[in-house]
């Protein structure tokens, strides 16, 4: 009788450790299938980001104290309050490189405010007061539309807010438009070199955030991301303070076919937005930047810093490769 009892008991034992087993590895399976679903986003809509550029343009040069700079920048935030967005207007006095003061408004469109995971995305909304890199040394104090060099990253941008008002991904974004960002000491100054004059608007936004204690999980930067055969490498600032995310981007870019855009090769350091927002803000982030390593002239494109920075050398391709990659990296963040 109790051997036939232990009998019972060692079988009992078996069956629930096969059960386990067999539990246990229907949650593993589960837990890899939700690991590895990946999320549709929105279908990026090229023709309307191109239509954004182009708004942008109309304003005339968006240099910082002209009217076109403050007509354009009303128009960017009533878009993103349009766009469902709760929008922020961080005005600040800035001091560019010659002592002039600049009416500087950074404008920031936040989506779930109440969220404690976010993703900021960034470009800049202002223009060059200095055609500093045009072949015609007349031109070089000429200011410049600035189409593809500040209009073309915003034109995604509100695209992409666009986008989030009819479907929010899971995280909280915060859309920035960062003022001041191109009037930096111009090629032609032959005084002593000064320091951190480019970038004054993500310079002061790092500082004194529009929210007290921001914080996100990471940015991405958009410059110059509308050009015709634009191609866009590991930014080297990107590369050594935000890896991670940057290999992600590009991944996710090679996966939905935009390989040629996105060049899985080093480029070049660049002093940009996220260089102050990694180094004041303590936020990794990424810069999506046009590198052009065949360029003699400027490893920008032929366009940048001169009269010719217009809409005819914009591309819808370009502007669709950029915005689908970013829109299905921050729709698939869990």
């Amino acid at each position: 009788m109790k051997n036939k009892n232990i009998l019972t008991i060692l079988f009992l034992m078996l069956v629930l450790t096969v059960i386990s087993c067999g539990n246990s590895n229907k949650k593993s399976d589960r837990i890899d299938a939700v690991e590895k679903e990946v999320v549709k986003a929105p279908e990026f809509n090229a023709d309307s980001a191109y239509a954004y550029v182009g708004a942008q343009a109309d304003f005339g040069p968006r240099v910082p104290n002209t009217k076109a700079h403050e007509e354009c920048g009303e128009y960017l935030a009533q878009q993103l309050e349009k766009f469902g967005a709760k929008v922020y207007n961080q005005r600040a006095d800035l001091i560019a490189w010659d002592g002039t003061i600049l009416k500087a408004r950074n404008i920031i469109g936040a989506y779930k405010p109440e969220s404690k995971k976010r993703i900021m995305l960034c470009a800049h909304w202002d223009s060059r007061p200095y055609a500093d890199n045009d072949p015609d040394p007349k031109n070089h104090h000429t200011h410049i539309l600035g189409v593809n060099d500040g209009a073309s990253g915003v034109g995604v941008l509100l695209e992409i807010a666009r986008q989030i008002q009819q479907k929010e991904p899971a995280l909280g974004i915060d859309i920035i438009f960062f003022d001041a960002e191109d009037y930096g000491t111009p090629e032609f100054y032959t005084g002593q070199p000064k320091q951190d004059t480019w970038c004054l608007g993500s310079q002061f936004w790092a500082r004194t955030p529009h929210v007290q204690n921001y914080n996100a999980r990471y940015g991405i930067l958009l410059d110059m991301v509308g050009g015709k055969d634009a191609t866009f490498y590991y930014e080297g600032y990107s590369s050594e303070t935000a890896r991670s995310e940057m290999k992600k981007i590009w991944k996710k870019a090679h996966e939905l076919g935009y390989g040629k855009y996105f060049v899985k090769a080093d480029g070049i350091p660049v002093t940009d937005d996220h260089l102050y927002v990694h180094q004041l803000a303590r936020i990794p982030c990424v810069d999506i930047i046009n590198y052009d390593a065949n360029n003699e002239r400027s490893s920008f494109g032929s366009t940048w810093h001169t009269i010719n920075d217009t809409m005819d050398n914009i591309d819808r391709n370009t502007l669709k490769a950029v915005g689908q990659t970013v829109m299905d990296v921050i729709y698939n963040e869990k």
